[in-house]
């Protein structure tokens, strides 16, 4: 008989897997690798992804591990871009190439304007042209416009971030810095390497160990791919039920914590992946954030955990001497003094430089 995961279980096992349960103490390469990367288009809200997992963490140290390229920020999972490691960029990127093929063709925007070009001669002049140093997307389209005066700039420059892997370089993402969003290809950044190619088991395994347990479905939310069950369905994972009936698959040798495992508070920031990389998002999100129309807000919101659960959203606002945060939370809490007093550490992340501090709740 399949053993049944309740809601709970789910959610503890998750939190587990997302360093959400207990703060951890691993560098943060390696927590970046253990969570699969972090989905990071913006600038620096990525950073509170960190803080909200890693014990003791600072903004320098991701800072740092990205200007000395130990971290990139890359377009992979559902076309967005992720802090990822290099090692993780060049395997993943592979995978889910039909993603952006698929988004590129499809794009309203950008689609037709491509339709029918040597795609080859494309990349081919783009990696040249990328390759000297960074460029913006300004300026990347007035040189292949040089080239290709018959198509939108803007277009060729969408297909070739689909089609060649680029990171988003340093200043952008930097925190406490800022700068225009340039790119150049990975091999260009990183020096060019042959790695094995990975296995869509392989990605599976990676989804698992940080998402896991989890559906198909799931695992395809998160990818962006199609058509993944017989690829998890020949794995030698272990396999569960979820209160639906709705089978679930995890890494072998996973351990779920008990249920009734506290929880403590978590700020999630606008894009993290806890809320984006599942199929079925109950074991985290509530009836009562359903509620509140989220999915045409922008920008998005950013969600208070209490007791593993989505219980209200937070922001921030900074005057020359006086940093707020206010929460906006679905009902009354039981423990408003837990919820303040890691609000209270976030601001002092956040705003470290702010003559005073107030969180609202």
């Amino acid at each position: 008989m399949t053993h049944v995961l309740g809601r709970r279980a789910l959610n503890r096992a998750t939190l587990d897997r997302q360093l959400l349960l207990r703060r951890s103490d691993l560098p943060v390469v390696d927590a970046v690798r253990r969570l699969a990367g972090l989905q990071a288009q913006t600038p620096h809200s990525w950073y509170v992804g960190l803080w909200s997992r890693l014990a003791g963490f600072a903004a320098e140290q991701a800072a740092d591990l990205l200007v000395d390229r130990s971290l990139i920020r890359i377009a992979l999972m559902r076309s967005t871009i992720h802090l990822v490691t290099p090692e993780d960029a060049r395997a993943l990127r592979p995978l889910i190439q039909p993603v952006l093929d698929r988004d590129l063709y499809r794009n309203f925007t950008h689609g037709k304007a491509v339709d029918g070009i040597d795609m080859a001669r494309l990349v081919a002049d783009g990696v040249e042209l990328l390759a000297p140093k960074p460029l913006t997307n300004k300026e990347l389209g007035a040189l292949l416009a040089e080239r290709l005066p018959d198509r939108a700039p803007a277009s060729l420059v969408y297909a070739i971030r689909n089609q060649v892997p680029l990171v988003q370089v340093p200043p952008r993402g930097v925190w406490g810095r800022s700068g225009p969003i340039a790119h150049t290809t990975v091999d260009a950044w990183l020096g060019e390497s042959s790695p094995s190619p990975a296995s869509l088991e392989w990605m599976v395994l990676r989804y698992l160990e940080a998402f896991g347990p989890a559906s198909v479905k799931d695992v395809q939310v998160w990818s962006g791919l199609t058509k993944l069950r017989e690829v998890v369905e020949r794995m030698s994972l272990q396999v569960f039920q979820d209160e639906q009936g709705q089978t679930l698959y995890d890494v072998p040798d996973a351990v779920h914590p008990d249920p009734d495992t506290p929880a403590p508070p978590r700020f999630l920031y606008d894009f993290d992946n806890l809320l984006l990389s599942y199929a079925d998002r109950s074991r985290v999100i509530t009836d009562e954030h359903g509620r509140q129309g989220y999915r045409t807000q922008r920008p998005a919101p950013q969600i208070l955990l209490v007791d593993g659960f989505t219980a209200g959203d937070w922001t921030v606002g900074r005057t020359a001497d006086e940093a707020t945060l206010t929460i906006r939370t679905y009902q009354p809490l039981i423990d408003a003094d837990a919820v303040a007093e890691e609000a209270d550490a976030l601001l002092a992340f956040l705003h470290p430089d702010a003559g005073s501090r107030k969180v609202l709740l």
